[in-house]
């Protein structure tokens, strides 16, 4: 399994041969909240190369909004329609409040942000936010058609939650998906409550996958995975402050997973080089490859409450930090 992206090199790095430039991929989007404009800039780029095909599409939480994103808006108009619906989604991000917004806005906002952010360690989101107001729901409910999605995707879909009573990952696949399954996906159980679908609670899906790889190898064709990521696998620095320990917490809270499953992966295609007999399923993992789209460093600077930061201007230039990294990525192809 070539496991590579560009241009920071680490561990995982395992170069990457010449390839035809006509070539069908599946897509692991990563969440990470306002960050996901990041992911809106990769696949506005990815959708330009006419000669790119997608297969599947495993998301996460913001990654999964995107994901709908770029359903809806090929079913509405092939690329350009898809690049037209992720330009929507995160416009609208940008123009409506969320239970964050009035913070950033506000003269005091770093300090009233820092406030409420500490009131949910004592208050549940059901208690802090009894109205249930959800504006991502409300977002969601407003741009996407599940009926059509569920009946008309021409991707495999694969909408990552974490059920939240024994910490499983959930994959809703093309059949189930709906608009409980996309908020369940997007649900921070510091600020909104559990969703519950068929008896069962979930939250956000970054803690059980973030994103998922095993469907789009095991029930997916395509021998390319392009892993869009909003924070990057390896820190050059440990964490200082306390502040910085938080959100280092944070950030491997959401990627233990992810993390493991590349692993396990390179460990079992590790065995196949050994001239072990192979099986059908065998020959298709020798040949995966998994590719790295990330920010690296560029992002680093950045606060983890800058994940809950919805303005307009600055979901866009992470939308051009997103679209330089995919030009990047096809350079590098390219080369």
């Amino acid at each position: 399994m070539g496991i590579r992206r560009a241009p920071r090199n680490s561990r995982y790095d395992c170069g990457m041969a010449a390839r035809s430039p006509d070539v069908t991929i599946s897509l692991a989007l990563q969440g990470g909240g306002a960050h996901g404009a990041f992911t809106w800039g990769v696949l506005d780029r990815l959708l330009e190369e006419g000669s790119l095909d997608f297969d599947g599409i495993s998301a996460t939480s913001s990654g999964a909004m995107n994901a709908c994103a770029l359903t809806q808006g090929w079913l509405d108009g092939g690329r350009e329609g898809a690049r037209e619906m992720l330009a929507a989604l995160w416009e609208t991000v940008g123009q409506q409040a969320s239970l964050m917004r009035w913070a950033f806005a506000s003269p005091a906002g770093a300090a009233t942000e820092r406030i409420l952010l500490g009131l949910t360690r004592y208050f549940t989101p059901q208690e802090m936010n009894p109205l249930g107001i959800n504006p991502v729901k409300n977002i969601a409910a407003s741009l996407f058609d599940f009926d059509r999605i569920r009946g008309q995707s021409p991707f495999k879909l694969f909408i990552a939650a974490t059920r939240v009573r024994d910490g499983r990952l959930k994959l809703f696949e093309n059949a189930d998906l709906s608009l409980d399954a996309l908020i369940a996906s997007t649900c921070l159980p510091q600020l909104f409550a559990p969703v519950e679908i068929d008896g069962e609670t979930y939250w956000d899906g970054g803690y059980a996958g973030n994103p998922a790889i095993e469907p789009l190898v095991y029930r997916c064709d395509a021998e390319t995975i392009a892993c869009v990521l909003v924070q990057p696998i390896e820190r050059a620095q440990p964490p200082a402050t306390a502040r910085e320990i938080g959100e280092r917490i944070t950030e491997l809270s959401f990627s233990t997973t992810f993390i493991r499953e590349l692993e396990t992966l390179q460990t079992a295609q590790n065995m196949l080089a050994k001239n072990f007999p192979l099986t059908a399923l065998g020959r298709r993992l020798k040949k995966i490859e998994i590719q790295m789209i990330e920010p690296g460093e560029s992002l680093d600077s950045y606060s983890a409450k800058t994940k809950l930061n919805t303005r307009t201007a600055f979901l866009r230039e992470l939308r051009d930090l997103g679209r330089e990294r995919a030009q990047a990525w096809l350079d590098a192809r390219r080369g």
